[in-house]
């Protein structure tokens, strides 16, 4: 009775029973054949060891939108302000002193874009919504309000910070962008993704006041990348600029010494050897500040000066004409001989020369090498030599509309600097021009399509006219510098002046024509060319 009472099998039992183990085919061995002996490698400590695990990559941000409810944009405010705040904070980890900038690290990149998917992925979820989509447009204005203050009050500082405007040279050499700029061109940086996240959704771009309002916050982040990359332009502007200007003086230069086994040394001007050490330091620095739009009309500027200053210099330039040839070294040996009729310095009676010296001496297997020449670069050389530095320079982008007249203007300035040593070559080797007056000025024409007259018309003068008739500013009855000021201040104002100034040194070589024909002849091609262009 009991044993039906209680029964075994209607109660549970204490514990679950152990399942049954799991039988794992084993693997072949290679070491484990027939008479082969385990490997020793199987009984190491490092088979129990537990492996760290390799990092996973960090996943791409995914906000999730908030739930659309009563709280909804109080929640979403102070989501916002958080993201502001976490876009401005330091980055974690420990980070060397040598890295810090007042006590703060750059702001990484993509923090900006990270801010802009958050904005992204709540108006992207409230479109359908047009009255929500307004009050979301009304809640952003308050944290980049603060945003934008945080921004301006960091860049005062750095801003007025001397480092800012450093840049190097040749006697002070130094990392480029320095700690200071980087710091500064981060905060641009963090603005440029602001503007391109505005730009996604169409944000700021009304000033009317019942638009989204964040016309104002739009133009605070143009500003700050002004701020930060139009002083940072302007101050290698002023390092680069006197660099070449002062390329119109001939290099008159020789070196001490040169280096063993040469035959000819070709000597740069001092400026091309001072701007192969800076330009691509130059080069780097530009690539990395002028990534945003905005900057680009900067940079242009910056180029377009650059090289019609380089264009000016050369053109002006006057090479000397002899090239000097390195003296040998002098011997000591011959400096101590005395001359006749020396007074003899003792009385004692000379010693008997050694029996070699009346030994006949032989020639030397071969003649001694002459001396190496030193050749200066003419002006072709070193505008070479300038425009394959220049190359390395970015550009304006040629894909946005707004930048592409800018990089026309560019290329085309670039197209004047690559042609002109070749009419530097020309000129000054004659070219045998003067056979046919009319043929030589077609070929001046061709060489010239892409240089602006002004530019070559001291070239011409120089080589092919007549006495006197070599500088342009003397014909005009001006000095060289109200020449320079008023007329070769830029590519659209001598454009502006190419055809009175023509018209009126025609005129002034009229009083000579058989000394001036081919320079006469191109001066006439050359206004009729503008006047069917026009």
């Amino acid at each position: 009775m009991n044993v039906l009472k209680n029964p075994s099998f209607f109660r549970p039992s204490s514990r679950p029973s152990s399942p049954a183990p799991v039988t794992v085919p084993s693997r072949p061995e290679s070491s484990q054949g027939l008479g082969l002996p385990r490997a020793s490698t199987k009984l190491s400590l490092t088979n129990f060891i537990r492996q760290t695990p390799s990092p996973a990559p960090t996943p791409a941000p995914n906000h999730a939108p908030l739930i659309q409810d009563g709280s909804y944009l109080e929640m979403l405010s102070l989501k916002l302000s958080e993201a502001v705040s976490k876009a401005l904070a330091q980055p974690a980890g420990p980070s060397p002193v040598n890295e810090q900038v007042a006590g703060k690290r750059p702001i990484p990149q993509g923090r900006g874009l990270a801010l802009g998917s958050l904005i992204a992925s709540e108006l992207n979820a409230a479109h359908d919504n047009p009255h929500l989509h307004r009050a979301i447009l009304r809640s952003l204005q308050r944290p980049f309000t603060v945003l934008l203050t945080n921004l301006s009050g960091q860049l005062l500082s750095i801003l007025a910070s001397p480092s800012f405007h450093a840049v190097p040279t040749i006697a002070n050499q130094f990392s480029f962008p320095n700690l200071v700029q980087t710091y500064a061109l981060s905060i641009a940086k963090f603005s440029e993704e602001l503007l391109q996240v505005f730009d996604e959704l169409g944000l700021g771009t009304d000033a009317d006041v019942r638009g989204d309002g964040l016309k104002s916050i739009r133009d605070g982040f143009v500003s700050i990348i002004n701020r930060v990359v139009k002083p940072f332009i302007t101050a290698m502007r002023g390092e680069l600029i006197p660099l070449i200007e002062a390329l119109e003086d001939p290099n008159s230069n020789p070196i001490s010494k040169p280096p063993a086994g040469t035959k000819s040394i070709t000597v740069y001007h001092p400026s091309i050897v001072t701007l192969q050490i800076l330009m691509p330091l130059y080069a780097r620095a530009l690539t990395t500040s002028t990534t945003s739009i905005l900057s680009h009309a900067t940079l242009a500027s910056l180029l377009i000066s650059i090289l019609w200053k380089a264009m000016v210099a050369l053109s002006h330039r006057v090479d000397i004409k002899p090239s000097p040839v390195l003296a040998p070294e002098s011997s000591p040996l011959l400096n101590s001989k005395k001359r006749r009729g020396s007074p003899p310095t003792s009385t004692t009676p000379p010693l008997t020369p050694p029996p070699g010296r009346f030994m006949i001496k032989l020639p030397p297997s071969r003649p001694p090498s002459p001396p190496p020449a030193i050749i200066y670069a003419s002006a072709a050389a070193d505008c070479k030599a300038l425009y394959e530095l220049l190359v390395s320079l970015p550009r304006p982008s040629s894909e946005h509309g707004s930048t592409r007249l800018a990089r026309e203007a560019v290329d085309e300035a670039f197209e004047g600097l690559r042609t002109l040593p070749t009419l530097l070559d020309a000129t000054k080797s004659k070219m045998d021009l003067s056979e046919d007056v009319h043929v030589a000025a077609r070929k001046l024409i061709q060489l010239t399509a892409e240089i602006p007259s002004l530019i070559a018309l001291p070239i011409i003068l120089h080589a092919f006219g007549g006495p006197g008739a070599s500088s342009v500013a003397a014909m005009l009855g001006i000095s060289e510098e109200e020449y320079r000021q008023g007329c070769l201040s830029g590519f659209s104002r001598a454009e502006e002046c190419t055809v009175p100034i023509a018209q009126r040194v025609m005129d002034v070589l009229q009083t000579d024509v058989a000394s001036n024909e081919i320079v006469i002849r191109w001066l006439e091609m050359e206004l009729a060319e503008t006047e069917d262009s026009v």
